[in-house]
């Protein structure tokens, strides 16, 4: 395979990953080397596929629905990096619908890197507050809003 082919292929895996989210699919651990590693806020590191899944099925038990939006994403690629920049919608478990455009905004980047074709280490950020219940350590930004 040659190198635009491979980051080609790479592009696809990592917008299947987010199908696969989308859908509650545990064949997510598939796109996954046997040694990933993935980083998510106030959650930090899962090593290994084991711990991966373990995450995903406490990520899942919070959500009830989510999407994210495939179609305008930005994709860029480097080497054995794909970063995605995205937006995403849901509702959490106990029904509060995200993003709410006042504390929670929706806005992820994705940075994974790839060994070959699988994903060996992902790192997500974005808020994880959903619900937009952690308003402690995020009032200032209220405070400057209203005097804006």
């Amino acid at each position: 395979m040659n190198e635009n082919d491979l980051h080609a292929q790479r592009e696809a895996t990592a917008i299947q990953y987010f199908r696969l989210v989308d859908a509650a699919d545990p064949a997510l651990l598939e796109l996954f080397a046997d040694d990933a590693q993935m980083f998510f806020p106030k959650f930090g590191t899962a090593k290994g596929l084991a711990q991966i899944g373990a995450f995903a099925q406490g990520f899942a038990r919070g959500i009830a629905d989510i999407e994210h939006d495939i179609a305008h994403f930005n994709v860029l690629t480097s080497g054995d990096y794909v970063v995605v920049e995205g937006s995403v919608k849901g509702e959490t478990t106990s029904g509060v619908e995200f993003p709410d455009g006042t504390s929670s905004f929706g806005l992820f980047c994705n940075v994974f890197e790839f060994q070959g074709e699988k994903i060996k280490r992902l790192h997500i950020y974005e808020d994880p507050d959903f619900a937009g219940t952690h308003t402690d350590g995020a009032s200032w930004g209220q405070s400057v809003r209203d005097s804006m």
